[in-house]
């Protein structure tokens, strides 16, 4: 099968201490996003999804409407995750970011707290489940966005996301119950890897190198 689920970057018990027990990984990883990679191996034929890249795939989801939501159900949540688990780190989290980082914040948000607060409000108040964004735009400036589901910036074509965090339930239901904004505020100041952010930021986007 052409799609598979990457390794986590680190072990399952790492993030424990920074407030995503090793359960929730466990449960994460292995079954949730493992699932949505079986499903859309199982899609690859009856859709004519063969030769393409995941990031086309997510692309021409998103512009199919309602008809597209077999596939983006399924490739959505396995892009979405692929940037997930790497953005971030037992060692993330914190208000020092790398320079290019930081500066480019600043100048788009008004300086790193505000771009927080911003990032905070949009997983926040994203209706049910879903993700929230920091995105590169096509004019190149950087915004905070969300999406609903299994959708993402790519298949909505907002612009390119460097930095996401899951607020469907099982991201953070067995750490912080059903209090999200807990869940964000951890996520920000404990758990986000900003050189990898910053990583993604200098390279456009993440390339996800799987294929159909």
């Amino acid at each position: 099968m052409p799609f598979t689920l990457p390794p986590l970057p680190y072990s399952t018990n790492a993030l424990a201490g920074q407030g995503m027990c090793q359960e929730t990984l466990e449960l994460h990883h292995g079954k949730h996003h493992n699932a949505y990679v079986t499903a859309l191996n199982g899609l690859i034929e009856s859709k004519g999804l063969q030769g393409k890249t995941l990031e086309q795939i997510v692309a021409e989801a998103g512009k199919q409407g309602a008809d597209g939501l077999p596939v983006l159900n399924q490739a959505g949540q396995h892009w979405n995750h692929i940037l997930f688990w790497q953005v971030m780190s037992p060692k993330g989290g914190g208000d020092k970011l790398p320079g290019a980082l930081e500066t480019k914040i600043n100048s788009d948000f008004g300086g790193v707290a505000q771009f927080k607060e911003a990032f905070k409000q949009a997983g926040v108040t994203q209706f049910g489940s879903g993700w929230a964004w920091l995105i590169i735009k096509s004019d190149g400036k950087l915004a905070v966005t969300k999406t609903p589901n299994g959708a993402n910036p790519i298949s909505t074509g907002e612009g390119t996301p460097i930095l996401g965090v899951d607020v469907w339930e099982h991201a953070y239901y067995l750490d912080f119950r059903n209090v999200r904004p807990n869940y964000l505020d951890n996520f920000l100041n404990k758990l986000v890897d900003w050189e990898v952010v910053a990583t993604l930021l200098n390279k456009g986007g993440l390339q996800s190198g799987q294929s159909a």
